[in-house]
Protein backbone atom coordinates (compact mmCIF):
# COMPACT_ATOMS: atom_id res chain seq x y z
CA UNK A 1 0.00 0.00 0.00
CA UNK A 2 1.85 3.62 -1.16
CA UNK A 3 1.24 6.09 1.52
CA UNK A 4 0.22 9.86 0.53
CA UNK A 5 -0.59 12.82 1.98
CA UNK A 6 -4.65 13.31 1.85
CA UNK A 7 -5.30 17.24 1.89
CA UNK A 8 -8.70 18.74 3.06
CA UNK A 9 -11.15 18.99 0.24
CA UNK A 10 -9.83 15.61 -1.46
CA UNK A 11 -12.73 14.57 -3.13
CA UNK A 12 -14.23 10.51 -3.98
CA UNK A 13 -15.24 9.58 -7.54
CA UNK A 14 -18.69 11.16 -5.79
CA UNK A 15 -17.76 14.63 -4.93
CA UNK A 16 -17.76 13.92 -1.69
CA UNK A 17 -14.41 14.46 0.54
CA UNK A 18 -12.10 11.70 1.12
CA UNK A 19 -12.16 10.14 4.71
CA UNK A 20 -9.29 7.83 6.01
CA UNK A 21 -9.66 5.07 8.25
CA UNK A 22 -6.42 4.77 10.47
CA UNK A 23 -5.90 1.24 12.37
CA UNK A 24 -3.75 2.05 15.49
CA UNK A 25 -1.35 -0.82 17.23
CA UNK A 26 -2.32 -2.91 20.49
CA UNK A 27 -0.88 -5.36 22.72
CA UNK A 28 -3.98 -7.93 22.36
CA UNK A 29 -4.57 -8.66 18.91
CA UNK A 30 -2.25 -11.32 17.21
CA UNK A 31 -1.36 -10.85 13.72
CA UNK A 32 -3.95 -13.58 12.36
CA UNK A 33 -7.03 -11.80 13.83
CA UNK A 34 -5.69 -8.38 12.10
CA UNK A 35 -5.28 -9.98 9.33
CA UNK A 36 -8.80 -11.69 9.26
CA UNK A 37 -10.93 -8.54 10.11
CA UNK A 38 -9.03 -6.52 7.27
CA UNK A 39 -9.98 -9.24 5.33
CA UNK A 40 -13.27 -9.58 6.07
CA UNK A 41 -14.19 -5.79 7.22
CA UNK A 42 -11.94 -3.86 4.35
CA UNK A 43 -12.44 -6.60 1.51
CA UNK A 44 -8.40 -6.82 1.46
CA UNK A 45 -6.56 -9.53 0.17
CA UNK A 46 -4.25 -11.77 2.58
CA UNK A 47 -0.98 -9.98 1.24
CA UNK A 48 -1.85 -6.73 1.83
CA UNK A 49 -3.76 -7.00 5.34
CA UNK A 50 -0.64 -8.45 6.31
CA UNK A 51 1.32 -5.47 5.35
CA UNK A 52 -1.15 -3.21 7.09
CA UNK A 53 -0.42 -5.23 10.18
CA UNK A 54 3.21 -5.02 9.92
CA UNK A 55 2.97 -1.17 9.09
CA UNK A 56 0.49 -1.21 12.00
CA UNK A 57 3.32 -3.19 14.52
CA UNK A 58 6.31 -0.96 13.09
CA UNK A 59 4.74 2.40 13.19
CA UNK A 60 2.29 2.42 15.31
CA UNK A 61 -0.62 3.37 12.64
CA UNK A 62 -1.50 2.90 9.34
CA UNK A 63 -4.20 4.16 6.99
CA UNK A 64 -6.08 0.57 5.60
CA UNK A 65 -8.62 2.67 4.14
CA UNK A 66 -9.89 5.99 2.27
CA UNK A 67 -13.57 6.63 1.00
CA UNK A 68 -16.49 8.21 2.29
CA UNK A 69 -16.78 9.25 5.64
CA UNK A 70 -20.49 7.01 5.68
CA UNK A 71 -18.33 3.97 4.84
CA UNK A 72 -15.26 4.62 6.60
CA UNK A 73 -17.14 5.00 9.62
CA UNK A 74 -19.24 1.46 8.83
CA UNK A 75 -15.76 -0.14 8.37
CA UNK A 76 -14.09 1.33 11.70
CA UNK A 77 -17.26 0.29 13.48
CA UNK A 78 -16.89 -3.19 12.45
CA UNK A 79 -13.41 -3.24 12.91
CA UNK A 80 -13.91 -2.17 16.77
CA UNK A 81 -16.62 -4.54 17.08
CA UNK A 82 -13.44 -7.09 16.34
CA UNK A 83 -11.12 -5.29 19.41
CA UNK A 84 -9.34 -3.31 17.09
CA UNK A 85 -8.80 0.43 17.61
CA UNK A 86 -9.48 2.18 14.14
CA UNK A 87 -10.74 5.78 13.55
CA UNK A 88 -11.75 8.22 11.01
CA UNK A 89 -10.21 11.30 10.24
Amino acid sequence: MKERTLKKGDKTRGGEEKSSLILFNDEVNTFSHVIKSLVEVCGHDEVQAEQCALIVHLKGSCEIKTGSRELMQVMSKSLNAKGLNSKVF
